[in-house]
């Protein structure tokens, strides 16, 4: 790697460790305050006053342990480094604190980096780390809750056409549009086949938007490579899952997070390598 450009990978990726400890708020609290926003709505319709809760968002109030109520000090919240300076435990009453959160800094941080390293430091390049820390807590988000949030999959959408559109990104417009609709289509006539045969549900509205968005930014040539590998890499965690007795009740497995997994290999190695690895 040139020395020129490791001064910007390198800011790229100390910036990106900064944007995962962000997405580890927003994993956190974005489905609490969709509950919330639930809870009132549903209060107002049935006529029933609003209970009084303090203000709740991304920003308020500051990061506390969830197990004593400590408030967390700044120094006590530098990525990575607060973890492994407090041995992964909280200060103030000793309670271990999960190592998925220097992980998702860590992993943010990779993927900037890799980035500006690939695309450069322009227009391209933050679109793409833009795309990568999208996929990161949404992967993570629906994992735990098993909800994709529109605030997430639509921006993601849009941000695939405009790119498109401005060739931020190297995918033809009209392919991103197609790609948009094919990825939705293909999963909404899988959603419904399913609902009629068994009259179950087997995914949710989120994967379409989210396979919609993926087509956005990859073109209608990529959703067979990106729905595939998303298939195997659920099936192997499932069966995993199964063999170590870990199944959720009912079975049920979220596809948002292999979808976003597929996305970002499909990011990282090209959506057709995915086809020459497994021999297509």
């Amino acid at each position: 790697m040139d020395a020129e450009l490791w001064v910007p990978v390198l800011t790229a990726g100390l910036f990106g460790l900064l944007i995962g400890s962000f997405l580890n708020v927003v994993i956190y609290r974005l489905p609490k305050m969709l509950e919330r926003e639930w809870a009132a709505g549903c209060a107002e319709l049935s006529g029933q006053p609003l209970p009084e809760q303090e203000p709740f968002n991304l920003l308020v109030p500051r990061s506390r342990c969830q197990a004593c109520g400590h408030q967390i000090r700044w120094y006590e919240n530098i990525p990575v480094l607060s973890y492994l300076a407090l041995r992964g435990k909280c200060s103030a009453c000793g309670t271990p604190i999960s190592i998925r959160y220097p992980m998702i800094e860590l992993a943010t941080g990779v993927l900037f980096a890799w980035c500006i390293w690939r695309w450069g430091l322009n227009l391209s390049g933050g679109m793409w780390c833009l795309f990568a820390a999208m996929l990161v807590a949404m992967t993570l988000i629906d994992w735990d809750t098993t909800l994709l949030p529109d605030v997430l999959t639509l921006p993601l959408l849009w941000a695939g056409l405009i790119a498109a559109n401005l060739h931020w990104i190297p995918v033809p417009l009209s392919d991103a549009v197609w790609g948009a609709v094919g990825g939705y289509m293909s999963l909404w006539l899988v959603y419904w086949a399913f609902k009629l045969a068994t009259g179950k549900e087997g995914m949710g509205f989120g994967d379409f938007k989210l396979f919609a968005a993926l087509g956005a930014w990859f073109g209608w040539q990529a959703l067979v490579p990106i729905i595939l590998m998303s298939s195997v890499i659920g099936a192997a965690v499932g069966i995993v899952m199964k063999l170590r007795s870990s199944l959720r009740d009912g079975g049920q497995i979220p596809f948002g997070p292999f979808l976003a997994m597929a996305g970002i290999t499909a990011m990282v190695f090209g959506p057709q390598s995915i086809l020459r690895a497994v021999g297509l």
